[in-house]
């Protein structure tokens, strides 16, 4: 098969592998269409994979090739998504339904090969049933909706919220659609890039901020300080800016990792202690029962019209421009929002 192979970091080749055997309790699944994470970027350019060599992606879906004799509750021919992650189940954290914190976890795409590939092996409870209504390009999008979901869901969005999103990348375009849907009524977004934005307003922001050409604080706060600040950049400025914009006892979720030192001026310190500001991570999507109820909710939102996919995906490229176009992605030379491969 085909699998776009990282031998170390910034070398990614498109070549010839053989197709995975399955386990067991595995099925074989033909890859249809697999998504870029801004993660990828990282580990396919920067940091690497945990051993070499690897093929990289964990935002896929696909056809069941092959299963498994133990596997009964898919059949070839069956359309999935997949969850990456691959849990012990025996730790604590695993034993309290905590599988994104679990402390012995292997993962699709980075601990070992994932979807960058023509055929991957996974376990038959990692699979997501993809209705035939749902395209496999939207199917590989379910994992970073799903991410996206569960931060939400951590920061407890409710009717009549108001709600800031500051970054409107994949994760930003999510957050504002479950916002919506959850119930809050006032949604303000920022970004840099005019395209973003519209396309925030698009999907359900009430409210447009460019903060490149306005302050971001000021423009928020002028029309009063926000329940909730989800924060999706991963951009220090806008980390800080988190602190700012949220009201006393109010909650920021930080989605966004962060790629340099985040320096917290005094004064805006004092924002999490005089307002008794709760602040969230999320990491992953996953809960019980595994892999999580984000997944199927994501499914449901697809299937009623509620969650809008098609408007995020900006370029859909072959496996085989695979590994210049990273590369464009990490320079920044090409704009994009969700890039799908398309196999």
């Amino acid at each position: 098969m085909k699998a776009a192979v990282l031998h170390a970091p910034a070398d990614l080749r498109v070549q010839d592998v053989p197709v995975p055997g399955c386990k067991e309790d595995e099925v074989l699944i033909q890859v249809k269409a697999a998504g870029i994470c801004g993660s990828d970027l990282d580990r396919v350019m920067v940091t690497g994979t945990y051993r070499f060599p690897t093929i990289p992606g964990h935002e896929f879906s696909g056809v069941i090739a092959a299963i498994g004799r133990n596997v009964t509750k898919f059949s070839p021919g069956d359309r999935v998504a997949v969850a990456p992650i691959l849990p012990c189940f025996s730790c604590d954290f695993c034993q309290q339904g905590h599988y994104g914190q679990c402390n012995n976890y292997n993962y699709l795409g980075s601990r070992t090969d994932g979807g960058f590939a023509e055929y991957v092996a996974a376990p038959e409870r990692n699979l997501v049933r993809l209705s035939d209504n749902i395209s496999y390009e939207h199917g590989a999008m379910v994992e970073p909706a799903a991410v996206t979901l569960h931060g939400v869901m951590r920061a407890g969005i409710k009717a009549g919220d108001s709600v800031a999103v500051l970054g409107c990348g994949a994760l930003g375009l999510f957050a504002i659609q479950f916002a919506r849907i959850l119930g809050a009524t006032r949604i303000i977004v920022t970004d840099i890039a005019e395209d973003k934005l519209a396309l925030a307003q698009q999907v359900g922001a009430t409210q447009v901020i460019n903060s490149k050409t306005d302050d971001a604080v000021k423009a928020i706060l002028a029309s009063g300080a926000v329940d909730i600040t989800i924060e999706t950049a991963g951009v220090a400025a806008t980390q800080v800016q988190a602190l700012e914009v949220t009201q006393k006892h109010g909650k920021v979720l930080y989605l966004g990792t962060a790629h340099a030192d985040v320096t917290i001026p005094p004064h805006v310190f004092e924002h999490i202690i005089r307002n008794e500001l709760t602040l969230l991570g999320a990491w992953n999507s996953f809960s019980a029962p595994f892999p999580g109820r984000e997944w199927f909710a994501i499914i449901d939102y697809i299937q009623n019209g509620s969650l809008v996919m098609q408007p995020l995906i900006t370029h859909t490229i072959k496996l085989e421009d695979l590994p210049i176009f990273v590369k464009d992605m990490k320079k920044r030379v090409v704009s994009y929002n969700k890039v799908i491969i398309k196999m």
